[in-house]
């Protein structure tokens, strides 16, 4: 006859810690680092006023909204097309502009990634405002483009440095 023996509480906790922590990882995929070429490419043709770059960045029919604050303390979605937004980057402009992210946070589940960024911006030296950008990239046949943009945007509250 067979003794049967018990774990402990802690060995049992220990035990199905690294199943669950080895399931969620089997699932997981680690990005792919084209994904950040791609926003790198939006930013590199904003700073150098190259409407090519910056269209380069995007899928076809890709769309960019903005959360500002309005005076009145409430929310409201600002849609705006692509069309415009590369057309403005590519109309001369006395101020080169420079939004610079950090701390991003990419999550991919091939082919599609989301890219979380917080972001400062500056006209020239001159701090403009801040916030947070979420980008939503798809790998097409010709690498990742992005298919949206959504920002968040305000003047204090900047509290993590992007320099």
């Amino acid at each position: 006859m067979k003794k049967h023996t018990r774990m402990s509480p802690l060995k049992f906790t220990l035990l199905i810690s690294c199943c669950l922590f080895s399931f969620t990882n089997a699932f997981s995929q680690a990005y792919d680092p084209e994904i950040m070429l791609t926003v790198k490419l939006l930013f590199d043709g904003m700073r150098a006023g190259d409407s090519t770059k910056v269209r380069n960045a995007f899928a076809l029919g890709a769309v960019m909204m903005s959360v500002p604050k309005d005076p009145k303390d409430s929310l409201a979605v600002k849609k705006s097309s692509i069309d415009g937004f590369v057309k403005a980057v590519g109309t001369p402009h006395p101020d080169k502009w420079d939004e610079q992210i950090y701390n991003v946070d990419i999550s991919c589940d091939l082919p599609m990634a989301i890219v979380w960024a917080p972001y400062k911006f500056y006209l020239g030296d001159k701090f403009s405002h801040c916030g947070v950008n979420v980008f939503t990239l798809i790998r097409m046949s010709n690498g990742w483009k992005i298919t949206s943009v959504t920002d968040t945007r305000r003047k204090e509250n900047c509290l993590v440095s992007a320099n």
